[in-house]
């Protein structure tokens, strides 16, 4: 990835009830690697989940967060699947990697 882009950090607890979460999970990781900005995705189960998107601009996230498709799944979220959750923006000025 470039220097200097955009990380939104999900964390959340789940409600015991998640029908539909991961259908849903999936088509938004689809829907938002279509959107302008997009530059990637990586997440981690356990407690907290924890789920990273990565973005060009402060302008594409907010894009993205007020698409139809993704208000449509927050309200889900918020009424039937998490118990808490929490969302950070952060500016990622330098990143690197290890392979073995």
């Amino acid at each position: 990835m470039n220097t200097s882009y955009y990380a939104v950090i999900f964390t959340s607890i789940k409600n015991e009830d998640v029908n539909g979460y991961s259908e849903m999970a999936e088509a938004m990781e689809k829907l938002a690697a279509k959107q302008p900005g997009y530059l990637g995705f990586e997440s981690a189960t356990g407690t907290p989940n924890i789920s990273i998107s990565y973005w060009e601009s402060l302008e594409a996230i907010t894009s993205w967060k007020h698409h139809a498709d993704h208000l449509f799944a927050q309200q889900l979220g918020k009424t039937q699947w998490y118990k808490k959750y929490r969302v950070r923006i952060c500016k990622v000025e330098k990143d690197y990697d290890f392979s073995a």
